[in-house]
């Protein structure tokens, strides 16, 4: 299907609109609308959070009558179900809208082509497929959680040029500066839960929640804590719900916590650890879309190694610790370089004084 340059345009404002929501929507999808009537936009919205308006209904209030006979282009297909809100294609069928362009199909089983189908059903032009590759990355986390039944899990590592992340005695405060951190922090607004685990936690004593960036939700902390060793007065318990993972049952330890407003999760593999992949699921069940990571190297080490990192977020400083200092990531010593696990670089920029490098796995 043929696209125009004002169809291109206009999509890309949906794109820009719904990122609007990129730290609100969880465990939503972040949805842009635009409405056009004779080359002219009439209507626009996004949608802010769970429970609120969905981004159509938005545009549609603001186009009011200008809305019939008017082009929408929706940054992901608009709902045919009944959820918290109203299906937003039986709003675009009563404001009369006669054509609907959207950027992707909703992969969530109860959409997946049953809201275009309505549409189409009731006499309205539909395409889809526009900027797609864009729309998709905005909600990465959502599709994964709707394709996979996990979250999208993003692992984020400050190390020296020489790959280096802390001294043997656990100090690691500051590798980088202040603008790597505070850009750092607009990573953690944007998921729905940060990930930790007990070394981090013991060495660093961190409250793991969003500060340098304003923001009005803050993401679940989940702690890997497979003998259940956090220190009741550990900082990541104030301000904020926390989920702890542990391998084993110890009722008065957990007493302890629970009083503390932490959910105990006991999630043991064969291996007396935390089952990694099961804890990912859970948090899926639970709408967390996002997974941002913030742990030690062995908690590094053993995400990579499961298969469970979907993008690793790497700071590098302009500075060499030395070759005894903890790494990045736990890994068994490789034999033959056939085996180094290779990068796709996605984005590579200078923040401040640091490099920033976003890559996924091959």
């Amino acid at each position: 299907m043929s696209f125009t340059a004002v169809d291109h345009g206009m999509m890309a404002r949906a794109l820009q609109l719904a990122e609007r929501g990129l730290w609100t929507t969880s465990p939503n999808p972040r949805v842009g609308c635009v409405l056009v009537r004779a080359g002219e936009i009439v209507g626009e919205g996004w949608h802010e959070r769970a429970g609120e308006p969905h981004a159509e209904v938005h545009a549609l209030r603001e186009a009011g009558e200008r809305a019939r006979g008017a082009t929408a282009y929706v940054t992901l297909e608009p709902c045919s179900h009944y959820g918290r809100t109203p299906p937003c294609a039986e709003g675009l069928i009563a404001a009369g809208v006669t054509r609907v362009v959207a950027a992707m199909q909703d992969p969530n089983p109860l959409v997946a082509g049953k809201g275009l189908a309505m549409l189409q059903a009731a006499g309205i032009e539909t395409a889809c497929g526009l900027l797609e590759n864009e729309a998709r990355e905005l909600n990465i986390g959502f599709v994964s959680r709707m394709t996979r039944g996990r979250p999208w899990l993003r692992l984020k590592a400050a190390a020296s040029l020489d790959g280096k992340t802390a001294l043997n005695n656990g100090v690691s405060q500051w590798i980088t500066g202040p603008d790597a951190r505070r850009d750092g922090h607009r990573w953690r607004a944007r998921a729905c839960a940060i990930l930790t685990g007990i070394g981090t936690v013991r060495d660093d004593n961190p409250q793991l929640n969003v500060r340098e960036v304003e923001t009005t939700r803050q993401p679940l902390r989940v702690v890997v804590d497979s003998k259940l060793e956090v220190a009741p007065d550990a900082r990541i318990f104030d301000g904020g719900p926390v989920l702890l993972a542990a391998a084993v049952h110890v009722p008065e330890k957990a007493k302890m916590l629970v009083e503390r407003g932490v959910e105990v999760l006991v999630l043991p593999n064969a291996a007396g650890k935390v089952e990694l992949k099961d804890l990912l699921i859970e948090l899926g069940k639970r709408g967390i879309n996002e997974v941002h990571a913030e742990a030690g190297f062995k908690l590094n080490g053993s995400l990579l190694r499961e298969g469970l990192v979907d993008e690793l977020l790497l700071y590098l400083a302009p500075c060499l610790i030395g070759h005894e200092a903890a790494g990045l990531f736990n890994l068994p010593e490789l034999l033959s370089l056939d085996g180094k696990r290779q990068l796709l670089v996605r984005d590579l920029r200078q923040i401040g004084q640091d490099i920033r490098v976003v890559a996924r796995l091959a």
